[in-house]
Formats: C-alpha cells, structure tokens, sequence
C-alpha cells in the first residue's frame, strides 16, 4: 500500500523516481598478485597493474608490473620486475613513475624497463601517485601526512600537515589535488579511530580544503576524477563510491574488502584493482 500511495504521490506531483546510482562490471581479470594500483594507458591502449606480491611495506624485491588489455586479458604478467611492493602510478613525459615504499620508480613507458630509482628523503609509506598537466608528479605518504613533489628526478616536499589525514588517493584535477584521505589514528589493523575523507588542495597555494558533505565516512584508498564526479574506494569494505560537490557520497558497486588505487579511461570506465582477490575488475558508469 506504501509503495502505491508513493507511486501516485510521484505521479501527480510530477516528481521523477531517482533510481539508486550503480556501476555495471563489465570484466573481471584474475591472476595477480595483491594488486594495488590499475591505471589506464591511454597512449598504448592497455592497464598497467602493480603486484605487490607480499608485505606492502617490505623491501622485499618480490613486487613487479603486469599488462593488462582493455578487454581484460593478461598482457604480459611480469612486465617490469625488480620492485619491493609498487602501488600507484603516474605517468608523464613517456615515463611510468611508481610508488614503491620509500622510493619512486622509473621506467621506460615503450619498454617496460626499469630505468632509475628516486629515493625519497624521509618518506614513510609512499602510496598513490598522480601528474598534473605541466608534467610534475605527485606521491602520497600516507603515514607522515605528506605530499612530495616530483619534476623530473628531484623529489621535494609539497605539502605537509596533520589535516591531510593519513592522505592515500590523490588525483590532480585542473588547480587541485584531490585527496581521498585514510582516516586519523591508524590502528595495526589499518581501523581508524576517526574515518577519512575527501579533500583538495590548491596546487598554487597549497591552501587544503575539505569536500562539503564527504567527510569523516569511510577509510578511503584510491580516488579519480570524471567530469564533475569524483570516485573513491573504501579498502576496508570494499566499497565504491561517487560524490559531486556539495552533496553526500553515494556507494555505486560493493565487492569484498581489498578495492585498493582504482584508475579511468577518463570517459565511463572505472578499473578497481582487488587486492586481496589477486583480480581486477572493470566497471561501467550509468
């Protein structure tokens, strides 16, 4: 009886039913190892994966790169090796660079070679990368609260502060950098005694703003951009979820904990790497 009263309600108000937001999985490739980071080559039409492929914060050299194509069949499984435990991903100048603990890889995009090591100086736990339109690139640390900055091989520090709150996804978006935070008061489990967020900051002034409405929800992991919507993981429940400025983020595909530092074809596909499934998956947007 609800729903009819409902029904009619809607009819004669002329109000439109809105149906609950959702992401289509288009394909799901298995095989990997711990794959943490999925990010779209638009240049050579392909996913590049990172394999961490043990502890996420040993040095223990088991870590490597696989190719993935767009229809999600594995490439080549061991592209790059030589890596510790590689997560995000940027590219710029024809390089890949890769988060790997406390350094940032480098290699040959053509290739797939490994070309040089930056080390980064007081760097804790490298996590997600990103590159702004100028080529400059950009690591999380997410346990020291910091952003550094990479122009070619010199690696300096952008922004630091305890506001960040344990930053893991970050993605240059124009001006900003959007910043999926963790949460505060990172337990050995990886809870947190206070959920994170979405965040931006300006890459001019480095002023840090919170994103109305998506604060203190989840313990976020990767983040991206389409348009004007913004895509974030929740590692913990393995939740996907959408925001649009000013309004609350709404969860669009659930799997099982482990969505980790998810990437985008930049138009309606999502690519969310399933850590603790070895799988990644490829979605399509509404």
């Amino acid at each position: 009886m609800k729903t009819l009263v409902t029904s009619i309600c809607l009819a004669v108000f002329g109000i439109a039913a809105v149906p609950a937001a959702q992401a289509g999985e288009i394909w799901r490739a298995s095989g990997f190892e711990q794959p943490e980071s999925a990010l779209f080559d638009a240049a050579n039409k392909r996913i590049i994966v990172s394999n961490i492929a043990g502890n996420p914060g040993a040095a223990d050299g088991n870590g490597y790169l696989s190719v993935l194509s767009l229809d999600g069949k594995i490439v080549t499984q061991h592209w790059t090796d030589g890596m510790d435990a590689p997560k995000g991903m940027a590219i710029s100048g024809g390089k890949l660079y890769v988060a790997d603990i406390t350094k940032v890889r480098v290699v040959d995009l053509a290739s797939g070679k490994l070309d040089s090591s930056i080390d980064v100086p007081k760097a804790v736990f490298l996590n997600d990368m990103t590159a702004d339109s100028s080529g400059k690139v950009y690591v999380t640390d997410m346990l020291a609260d910091t952003i550094y900055r990479i122009d070619g091989d010199r690696p300096e520090l952008f922004f630091k502060d305890a506001a960040l709150a344990s930053p893991n996804g970050i993605f240059a978006d124009g001006n900003r950098l959007i910043v999926a935070s963790w949460g505060k008061g990172i337990k050995p489990d990886f809870s947190t005694a206070e959920p994170g967020g979405l965040l931006w900051v300006d890459l001019a002034t480095k002023a840090i703003s919170p994103l109305p409405g998506a604060q203190k929800f989840a313990d976020l992991d990767g983040v991206i951009a389409i348009g004007d919507s913004i895509y974030a993981t929740a590692y913990m429940t393995g939740t996907l979820y959408r925001y649009h400025e000013g309004g609350a983020p709404e969860v669009i595909a659930t799997f099982k904990p482990g969505s980790a530092d998810i990437g985008t074809d930049g138009k309606s596909t999502i690519y969310v790497p399933l850590m603790n499934e070895g799988a990644v998956a490829a979605l399509s947007l509404d």
